[in-house]
């Protein structure tokens, strides 16, 4: 697998994950609407690190959410789409990566301002941990199974 393939999936993994949220004024994922942007550092197996740049838009409609976000560092940037569901404090999904043909689904469970989920395709998988406080989200992504890339960290923000 090429390494743009396997950041991109990651970054899926993270657009999938970020958009949850169990207290929200409107819907579960009422939190998250609008704008965010943010930054954080991609670690490669090898142990180089590359900083990233993200931008991400959250549309919620009652228990279901479509996203969108675009990242970038030197090496690496890919453009994704998701669409999530949630019900009962468990969180369900869909994603893809156009620009490299990618796709797979997500699930997990969210607890108050925290979630930990799992994003899977046939030739990638990744577990999540992502925390959300009021205009500030931190996300954790930890690529499985020999992936050239071993950590994704990032923090946005609302804009």
């Amino acid at each position: 697998m090429v390494p743009r393939l396997k950041i991109g999936l990651a970054a899926i993994a993270l657009a999938a994950a970020t958009v949850v949220t169990a207290h929200a004024a409107v819907g579960p994922f009422g939190a998250l609407a609008g704008s965010w942007a943010g930054g954080g550092v991609l670690t490669r197996a090898d142990g180089g690190q590359e900083r990233l740049q993200c931008r991400a838009s959250y549309a919620p409609a009652q228990n279901n959410l479509r996203l969108n976000i675009r990242c970038a560092s030197p090496s690496y940037s890919f453009d994704l789409a998701s669409d999530v569901a949630y019900n009962g404090g468990a969180i369900s999904g869909q994603w893809s990566e156009a620009s490299r043909n990618a796709n797979g689904t997500l699930s997990g469970q969210a607890n108050g301002d925290h979630i930990e989920a799992q994003a899977r395709s046939d030739l990638f998988s990744a577990s999540l941990s992502v925390t959300t406080r009021g205009n500030k989200q931190s996300v954790a992504i930890r690529p499985q199974g020999g992936a050239e890339v071993s950590a994704v960290s990032i923090t946005m923000q609302r804009r």
